[in-house]
């Protein structure tokens, strides 16, 4: 694998483990004391949400602080544009993200109507930002020291 693939390869697990609410998982991706923190972008002048310190916590939060998928719903991450920078064993992503949420219908007791085709549901846009990450390579493999997510939309 690519030196440049490989950091982005870490952002794709990450988003994986959140889709899943994976918290071991989530975990195995940050070094001991890697961090998360979340932020309003709010145009500019960033408001801080919410930090999260080591790995444990950062893997509980994402098992038992996500609200759980309702019946036949999903989440979807996807990242863009990742900008990756690499110096050695560190490196850095800046990379795009939208999350979908995703509901299939349900299936009529009498079946689908006739002329019914294709997936059966919605995909709707739910959040959007930048995830910002610093990664250190560790015994060859890259780890997560720092996350930033910077949302577009603001938080309730």
């Amino acid at each position: 694998m690519s030196d440049v693939l490989a950091p982005s390869q870490v952002l794709a697990r990450y988003v994986r483990a959140t889709d899943r609410r994976d918290g071991e998982a989530m975990a195995r991706l940050f070094i001991e004391n890697g961090t998360v923190e979340i932020y309003w972008f709010n145009s500019g002048d960033p408001q801080l949400l919410g930090r999260l310190e080591g790995r444990q916590q950062i893997g509980w939060a994402v098992a038992n602080m996500m609200r759980p998928h309702p019946e036949r719903g999903f989440s979807h991450h996807t990242t863009m544009d990742h900008i990756v920078t690499i110096d050695g064993d560190t490196a850095e992503i800046d990379a795009q993200f939208i999350v979908y949420n995703t509901l299939g219908a349900a299936r009529p007791a009498a079946g689908w109507p006739d002329g019914a085709t294709g997936a059966q549901g919605t995909v709707t846009p739910i959040e959007a930002g930048y995830y910002r990450s610093k990664l250190i390579r560790v015994d060859g493999e890259w780890r997560i020291a720092a996350h930033r997510i910077d949302l577009d939309l603001p938080m309730a």
